[in-house]
C-alpha cells in the first residue's frame, strides 16, 4: 500500500507537467493562427502580382513580335546588300586584275597567284548563273592570258638559273666521302631556294588550276640539257687537262687530299723501257706512225669516263630530289626518266664507242686495248647498286642499258682474255722480230705485263673468264673459285709462252744464243712474277713454280757454258800430253802445244768477240755467270799455262801464249758489256 504521501506529491507533479503540456499547446495554436494568417497574406500578395505578370504579358508579347520582325528585315537587307557587292565584286575583278596579268609575274608571284584566284572564281560565278555574260569571256580570256604567264615564268625561271655545274665542283662532289667534307654546300644546289619555291608554287596551280601539264615536259627538256652540258663540261675539264698528272679539284679539296697518293697509271704492254729489243708500241708506231702522248691520252679518256659515270649518278640522285618537289608525285617517275635520258645515253653511247675501239684493236691483235675495258668496267660493277636505286621506277629499257653495256664489256673482254692466250702460243717466229742480243723478247715482256694488270682487276677479270666457261657471273661463286679461275688462265699463259719462247730460240743459229735468250725470258719471268702478286697467284695451281723457273734457268746456262768447250777442251788436262820436262821435244809435241794454245786464243777471241755483244740485263744472273766462266775457263787454263809456259816449245812465245790468267778473267768480265 502506498503511503498518502508519495502520491500527493506524486499528483502535484503531474499536475505540474499538465500544466505545462497545455501552456505549450496554448503556444502551438498561437503559432498555427499566424502561420494561417501569413499564408493568406502571401496568398493574397502571389495572386496580385500574378495578374500583374499577365497585364505585362499581354503588354510585351506584342512588341517583341514586332521587334524580332524588324530585326529579320535588317538581316535580310544587309545579306542582299552583301551578296550584291560580291556579284558586283566579280564584275570588277577583270578591271582590277587585268594591268597585273598584264605585266606578268615575274618578281611579284603571290599577288599574280591570288589575282588569278580572283579570276578562276569569277569565271566559276559567271559560267555557274550568267554564262551569256561579255564578263564571262573577258574574265576566261584573262584567266588565259594569267596561265600562259605562269607557264612562261616557269621556263624564264629554269633557264635563267640553270646553269651548267663547274666541273671543279663535280670532281669534289665525286670525292666528297666521308673523309672529305665539301666545304661550300651551297655549290651543290642546282637551283637557288627562292627559285625553286616559285617553281613550286607556279606548278602546284598549274596541275590545281591550270590542268595543264606541258609544264613538265619544259622541265625535263631544260634540266635535261643542264645535265648533259654537265657531263660534257667535266669531259671537256679532262680533255684540257689531259696533259696534267691527276684530277683537277678545288684548292681545299685538293688541301685535304694531298697526303692521298695518285691514280696508279695503268700500264700497257711493250713500254718497259728498261727492256732492249723491239716492243709492241714500237710496232704499232712502224705502222701507223708516232703517237706522242697517246697512252697519256687514254689513260685520260679513262679517268674522264669513269669520272662522268660517277657524276651522272651523284648528279640525278640530286636532279630527284630536286624534282620531287616541283613535279606531282604521279608523274615524277616518268618525268625523271625523260629527264636523264639524253645524258645517259650519251654516257652509254661512249661506253660502246670503247667497246667498239677495243673490239677492233683485239682484231688487230692489239690486246693491251683491253685493258681499256678493265678498270671502266670495274668501276661500273662497283657503281651498279647505286645505279639500280637511282633509276628505281623507271621504265625497263633504262634500267638494262647499264647492265647491257656491262655484258658487252664483259664478252668483248673475256674473247680478249682468250684470244691473247692463244696470241700468245701462236706468235710466229720470225727472225727480224728477234733480239740479236738475245735479250728478253718483246712477246715475254708483253705477256708479263699484260698480267700484271690483272692484279688490279681479279675480281673483274675473274668474270669475265668465269662468263666464258659458265655463261654466268663470277659472283655466283665464292672467292677461291676466282682465285682459281684466274690462277688457272695466268698458268695457262705462261704454259704458252714457255712454249713459244723454246721455239722461238731455235731461230738462232748459235745454240749457246739460244740459251741465253731462253735464260733471260726465264729469269725475266721469275723475277716479275716475285716482284708481284703474280707469285702468289700461280702457286694456287702450280705450288712451285718459282722451282720450276730456276731449273730451267740453271738448264740454259748448263748448255751456254758447252758453248766454252771449244775454248776449254783444248787446253784440258785429260787431254794434255805427257811430257817429260827433260827430254827434248819433238816436232810433233811441239806442234801439238802451238796447236793446243792457239785453238785457246781463237777460240777465246772468238767467243769474246762475239758474246760481248749479247745481253744479260740481270746484273745477278750476269755476274753468275762470268763468275762461272771464270772458275771454268781460268781453272783450266791456268794449268795448261802453268805447265806449258815454261817449255821451250816456241821460239816466239807472245805468239801462243798470248794471254796471262789474270788476262783472261778481265776478258770473261767483259762479256754482256756492248759499252767495253
Amino acid at each position: 500500500m502506498i503511503p498518502v504521501e508519495d502520491a500527493s506529491a506524486r499528483k502535484r507533479h503531474i499536475e505540474e507537467k499538465l500544466q505545462q503540456e497545455q501552456e505549450t499547446l496554448s503556444f502551438i495554436r498561437e503559432s498555427l493562427e499566424k502561420s494561417d494568417q501569413l499564408t493568406k497574406n502571401m496568398v493574397s500578395i502571389l495572386s496580385s502580382f500574378e495578374s500583374r505578370l499577365m497585364q505585362l504579358e499581354n503588354s510585351i508579347i506584342p512588341v517583341h513580335k514586332q521587334t524580332e520582325n524588324l530585326q529579320r528585315l535588317q538581316d535580310n537587307v544587309e545579306k542582299t546588300l552583301s551578296c550584291l557587292d560580291h556579284v558586283i565584286s566579280y564584275y570588277h575583278v577583270a578591271k582590277d586584275t587585268e594591268k597585273i596579268i598584264k605585266e606578268g609575274p615575274a618578281g611579284r608571284l603571290e599577288e599574280y597567284l591570288n589575282c588569278m584566284a580572283k579570276i578562276q572564281k569569277a569565271v566559276e560565278y559567271f559560267q555557274d548563273n550568267n554564262p551569256d555574260s561579255p564578263e564571262l569571256n573577258r574574265v576566261k580570256f584573262l584567266f588565259e592570258k594569267g596561265k600562259e604567264s605562269l607557264e612562261s615564268e616557269f621556263r624564264n625561271l629554269l633557264t635563267r638559273h640553270c646553269k651548267a655545274v663547274s666541273p671543279v665542283v663535280i670532281l669534289d662532289l665525286i670525292a666528297g666521302d666521308d673523309e672529305i667534307e665539301t666545304t661550300d654546300d651551297t655549290a651543290l644546289n642546282l637551283l637557288p631556294e627562292n627559285i625553286q619555291r616559285d617553281l613550286i608554287c607556279i606548278s602546284m596551280w598549274l596541275v590545281e588550276y591550270g590542268r595543264n601539264l606541258d609544264f613538265m615536259n619544259v622541265y625535263y627538256q631544260i634540266r635535261s640539257n643542264q645535265l648533259d652540258r654537265t657531263i660534257k663540261g667535266l669531259k671537256e675539264h679532262f680533255r684540257k687537262n689531259s696533259s696534267s698528272s691527276g684530277v683537277l679539284y678545288s684548292p681545299a679539296i685538293q688541301n685535304k687530299r694531298k697526303d692521298t697518293p695518285s691514280k696508279k697509271a695503268i700500264k700497257r704492254p711493250g713500254h718497259d723501257h728498261e727492256l732492249r729489243g723491239k716492243h709492241l708500241s714500237d710496232t704499232l708506231n712502224e705502222k701507223h706512225g708516232p703517237a706522242v702522248g697517246k697512252e697519256d691520252m687514254l689513260d685520260s679518256e679513262i679517268d674522264s669516263y669513269i669520272h662522268c659515270i660517277s657524276a651522272f649518278v651523284k648528279l640525278a640522285q640530286i636532279e630527284y630530289q630536286l624534282l620531287t618537289g616541283i613535279i606531282p608525285e604521279h608523274h615524277q617517275k616518268k618525268t625523271f626518266d625523260s629527264l636523264i635520258q639524253e645524258a645517259l645515253d650519251g654516257l652509254m653511247v661512249e661506253g660502246e664507242n670503247i667497246v667498239s675501239t677495243a673490239r677492233r684493236a683485239i682484231m688487230r691483235h692489239d690486246y693491251s686495248a683491253v685493258l681499256t675495258i678493265f678498270p671502266i668496267l670495274k668501276h661500273l660493277k662497283q657503281m651498279k647498286q647505286e645505279f639500280d636505286q637511282v633509276l628505281q621506277g623507271t621504265a625497263a629499257s633504262t634500267k638494262n642499258k647499264l647492265p647491257v653495256l656491262i655484258t658487252s664489256m664483259e664478252t668483248t673482254g673475256a674473247k680478249a682474255l682468250e684470244e691473247f692466250a692463244d696470241s700468245i702460243k701462236n706468235d710466229p717466229d720470225k727472225e727480224y722480230n728477234m733480239p740479236k742480243d738475245g735479250t728478253v723478247h718483246e712477246l715475254t715482256s708483253n705477256a708479263i705485263l699484260f698480267l700484271q694488270q690483272l692484279l688490279d682487276f681479279q675480281e673483274t677479270a675473274s668474270a669475265m673468264l668465269a662468263s666464258q666457261e659458265t655463261g654466268s657471273s663470277t659472283s655466283t661463286y665464292n672467292f677461291e673459285f676466282s682465285r682459281r679461275l684466274l690462277s688457272n688462265y695466268i698458268c695457262k699463259i705462261l704454259g704458252n709462252l714457255q712454249l713459244n719462247l723454246h721455239s722461238k730460240a731455235k731461230v738462232y743459229e748459235d745454240t749457246a744464243l739460244g740459251a741465253v735468250f731462253l735464260l733471260n725470258n726465264f729469269n725475266y719471268i721469275l723475277k716479275s712474277l716475285e716482284k708481284s702478286e703474280l707469285i702468289q697467284l700461280v702457286a694456287v695451281t702450280q705450288k712451285n713454280a718459282d722451282k720450276t723457273y730456276k731449273a730451267h734457268i740453271d738448264e740454259q746456262l748448263q748448255i751456254y757454258q758447252r758453248s766454252w768447250l771449244k775454248v776449254t777442251s783444248p787446253v784440258n788436262e785429260i787431254n794434255m800430253p805427257v811430257l817429260q820436262s827433260t827430254t827434248k821435244l819433238k816436232d810433233k809435241e811441239r806442234q801439238a802445244i802451238k796447236d793446243r794454245f792457239k785453238a785457246f786464243n781463237d777460240g777465246l777471241e772468238e767467243l769474246c768477240k762475239i758474246q760481248k755483244s749479247w745481253a744479260i740485263p740481270d746484273k745477278e744472273q750476269r755476274d753468275k755467270i762470268r763468275h762461272a766462266q771464270k772458275e771454268n775457263v781460268t781453272g783450266v787454263y791456268k794449268n795448261f799455262w802453268q805447265r806449258y809456259s815454261n817449255v821451250p816449245f816456241t821460239k816466239n812465245t807472245e805468239k801462243y801464249i798470248k794471254y796471262r790468267v789474270e788476262q783472261v778473267e778481265d776478258m770473261i768480265e767483259k762479256l754482256f758489256d756492248t759499252s767495253a
